[in-house]
């Protein structure tokens, strides 16, 4: 389950729940992971989303998404789950929160040439692989988590 925070309206028509609702489920599956757990959505803008990369990571910069895990993950996803990790209300594990740079979507899908709908869905569907324990820092690393994304977004037939 994705909960989304989009207050300002900044992505207003352009997130598609049902769709990252998809995503999700296609996510847990291609993972072959139980549908127990949860993440939060915001949608931010430059001067937001700058702050924050600036403060987690120590980067002065605009950057398109940014994932900051609740659980603590290793590859191939263990599920670290525990009781203090579960939200009381839907009883499901909090993976954490994303947070995503309207701007720099609308600017990246011009650039790529595709829809501003394809790239937030990349977006968040990078973002939660970010809170599954996936990351780009090596090569290898890197194919494993674009192999995923890949399986995902066509599997949706969500494509450039």
């Amino acid at each position: 389950m994705i909960r989304v925070y989009d207050e300002d309206k900044l992505l207003d028509g352009e997130i598609d729940t049902d769709v990252l609702d998809e995503i999700w489920c296609e996510l847990m599956s291609a993972l072959q992971l139980k549908d127990e757990f949860e993440a939060e959505l915001t949608v931010v803008g430059k001067d937001e989303i700058r702050a924050l990369n600036k403060e987690a990571r120590g980067v002065d910069a605009v950057t398109d998404v940014l994932s900051f895990p609740a659980m603590n993950v290793t590859l191939p996803f263990d599920g670290g789950k525990h009781e203090e990790d579960k939200d009381p209300e839907t009883g499901n594990y909090i993976l954490g929160d994303i947070a995503l740079c309207a701007e720099r979507a609308v600017e990246q899908a011009k650039e790529y040439g595709h829809s501003v709908k394809r790239e937030v869905c990349y977006l968040v569907l990078h973002g939660l692989c970010h809170l599954l324990g996936f990351d780009h820092e090596t090569e290898e690393d890197k194919r494993a988590m674009r192999k995923v994304e890949e399986e995902v977004l066509g599997g949706l037939g969500i494509t450039r």
